[in-house]
């Protein structure tokens, strides 16, 4: 069975998309620490990200850090933070936090809770980078 990013990926559940190429797909985190949170996660399903090919990693890697520049033009912050927790969904992913303190990163703290609209802005803001 599909993981729910699969799903994402091929279009059978919506999201805010921020960016793809042919490995690797980007999209808000609809349960954001802060606004601009974006996952980023391999178009094939791997369970745990240290299971990548080393090229492969890289890539996802490098494809990240170009996200996270239009994140940080888009959002104001001191920083893009990076985690990679890999327990909630078996499906490798990267978080793209932006921060201002290091407290900001707490994935135990309450999370946003954003309308429909402030995830389009959002996700404009940053489209609107690259």
């Amino acid at each position: 069975m599909p993981t729910i990013f699969s799903r994402i990926i091929q279009g059978e559940i919506p999201c805010y998309k921020i960016a793809e190429n042919d490995e690797f797909f980007a999209f808000l985190d609809i349960n954001p620490l802060s606004k601009g949170h974006t996952l980023v996660v391999p178009k094939h399903e791997t369970d745990y990200i240290f299971n990548i090919e080393d090229d492969e990693l890289g890539r996802m890697m490098v494809f990240a850090k170009h996200v996270a520049a239009a994140i940080e033009k888009a959002i104001p912050c001191k920083r893009i933070a990076v985690a990679v927790i890999g327990l909630e969904v078996p499906h490798a992913h990267i978080h793209l936090v932006p921060i201002n303190q290091e407290g900001d990163l707490d994935f135990r703290k309450e999370h946003l809770k954003l309308t429909q609209e402030e995830f389009v802005e959002i996700r404009d803001s940053i489209t609107k980078q690259f």
